[in-house]
């Protein structure tokens, strides 16, 4: 038989299979793993072993604890080059380094271990051992990533589906090596932290506020909710049970000195129902998370997110802003607070019931005085351009009068990550029922209600003055305009003589000339999709104002000289 039949051939006859010879490393050799030489590449080399029936041959080469007799579970295990076939390997000193790590090995020490040779023929093994000195890395690995599993836990001791720790960052988004979980753990049982979800992982355990590689599980005397943290700057940890999280504010009865527990559901999330309302007078108000009824902790929403919140006490070491939680209209929510996973979330679900039905008429109200009617389409209801003001509180009601059915809802109109851009809109959930509501900020809102779905939509433009050589488009500057309440957007620029201009959110709204226009004036009449103006005779500093109307169709300009 060839020495290159496959592997998958049945035997013939009785055969033997010779161990190995080992070349290199010798017997006891020293190998200096170094950090700033982290990619250097140790080989291992060999004689190969025969097969009496010509049989093919493959190797792989195990590390694992000196003595060791189980070959099934080494501390590191890879097939030798040319997949299997070479009789040489090599391994990285990161891959060592970490295998290491892994199996317990201490850090900037030296440990014998063994490097075995295992020769394969179909399903015979020999196998050929010497033994190294390995001196690992100066630092220990320190992972950036840490997972809880065990007895204790929600999800027992099944790593794959350990709960993720939250890594907290610094202001410079760097990492602080420190983790936090919130979850429910029961006594009588234990845990552990582990880098992976999965095996090989660097896994910790300890007592008494110290936690250590491969230590004893973490056990608790009292089941309940706790949060978690490990610092693995100093190796620590500490677990402070929550007794519940609260809402506190002015939304609330006895408002800051108040205190609506929610209740645990799991997975790191609490949820209850409850009326919130807006303080009478008020247009919108404001609350809190708060733990145990302590100060000292307290959830913020994150300034320039919807729902996003963070620890006050932790906000200025990640260089967050945060802010009071905002509520702008009264009702029953159900409320959920998700402290699970790398992003802390709140949630305020309506249990108010979706309008019953689509009524004949729908008006605007500012401050109880109908500003606008809404034209009906089917069962939507869609607005023209709108100045709406932030501060002024306003409502919808089927009657002029506002004594019709009246209709709210609880999303602040405006309130976006992305308020400057060409055409800035967002949908919206509204329903039946008294109420009011906020804009973010002054601007000129299309608002459209669709009564068969309980949905609707805000829209509106940002205004820019284009200003380019006539022979230079692609050159040109694009000067963003600021809105002046009402329905009027302007800006101060420094124009060039003999340049092109026109006012733009590209490419719904293109105001220039009317047909036939002069392009020459300094002000007058616009049209959207007019023509190019070109009214600038001498270089300088120049205001440029633009009034527009209710459907962006025609507009008026000034432009004067500073």
């Amino acid at each position: 038989m060839s020495c290159e039949n496959d592997d998958n051939l049945d035997p013939v006859g009785n055969w033997e299979l010779s161990t190995p010879e080992l070349i290199s490393p010798e017997d006891a050799e020293e190998l200096l793993l170094q950090e700033d030489r982290a990619n250097e590449t140790f080989y291992f080399q060999w004689e190969e072993a025969v097969s009496t029936a010509g049989f093919q041959v493959r190797y792989e080469l195990q590390i694992d604890t000196l003595g060791s007799t189980d070959h099934e579970s080494p501390i590191l295990s890879i097939t030798s080059d040319n997949n299997g076939k070479s009789t040489s390997a090599s391994i990285q000193a990161s891959a060592l380094d970490l295998a290491l790590s892994y199996a317990g090995y201490s850090a900037n020490t030296t440990s014998e271990v063994e490097w075995t040779v295992v020769a394969i023929c179909q399903d015979t093994k020999t196998y050929a051992t010497r033994s190294i000195n390995v001196t690992r890395f100066e630092n220990e690995y320190v992972p950036n990533q840490l997972f809880i599993a065990g007895s204790a836990t929600e999800v027992g001791s099944n790593i794959s589906a350990a709960i993720p720790m939250r890594h907290l960052e610094n202001s410079s988004g760097e990492s602080t090596y420190i983790f936090e979980a919130y979850t429910s753990l029961e006594a009588g049982g234990s845990f552990n932290l582990y880098s992976n979800q999965e095996l090989p992982a660097h896994q910790y355990g300890g007592g008494e506020g110290t936690i250590e590689k491969n230590g004893t599980p973490i056990t608790v005397e009292e089941s309940g909710q706790y949060r978690i943290t490990v610092n693995l700057n100093d190796h620590t940890y500490s677990l402070w049970k929550i007794e519940h999280w609260s809402i506190v504010g002015s939304v609330i009865p006895n408002a800051w000195d108040g205190d609506e527990p929610l209740e645990y559901i799991g997975g790191g999330v609490w949820e209850t129902t409850m009326f919130l309302t807006v303080p009478n007078g008020e247009t919108a108000g404001g609350f809190v998370f708060r733990a145990n009824q302590d100060w000292g902790y307290l959830l913020k929403r994150i300034q320039g997110t919807s729902n996003e919140v963070y620890m006050e006490s932790q906000a200025g070491d990640a260089g967050i802003n945060i802010e009071d939680i905002p509520l702008n209209n009264s009702g029953e929510f159900t409320v959920t607070l998700d402290l699970s996973g790398d992003t802390y979330t709140y949630n305020l679900e309506s249990n108010l019931s979706a309008p019953s039905e689509t009524p004949s008429s729908l008006f605007l109200l500012e401050n109880g005085t109908s500003i606008a009617e809404f034209s009906l389409d089917q069962d939507t209801f869609t607005s023209e351009y709108l100045p709406l003001q932030a501060g002024v509180s306003y409502s919808l009601n089927s009657a002029q009068d506002g004594s019709g059915t009246s209709y709210f809802t609880s999303n602040i109109i405006g309130a976006t990550d992305s308020p400057d851009g060409d055409s800035v809109a967002a949908g919206i959930s509204f329903v039946e029922g008294e109420g009011e509501f906020n804009v973010d900020h002054d601007q000129a809102y299309k608002l459209s209600f669709n009564f068969a779905s309980g949905s609707g939509s805000w829209q509106y433009y940002n205004i820019k003055l284009f200003h380019w050589d006539p022979n230079d488009w692609d050159g040109r500057n694009e000067f963003a305009m600021t809105y002046v309440h009402p329905m009027q957007f302007t800006t101060t620029q420094n124009l060039e003589a003999g340049y092109n201009l026109k006012f733009n959110s590209p490419w719904d709204v293109q105001f220039g000339t009317p047909e036939g226009g002069d392009n020459s004036v300094m002000s007058g009449n616009l049209v959207n999709g007019g023509g190019d103006l070109n009214p600038i005779t001498q270089s300088g500093s120049y205001q440029a104002t633009l009034n527009f109307d209710s459907t962006y169709s025609n507009a008026t300009f000034e432009i004067t000289a500073e």
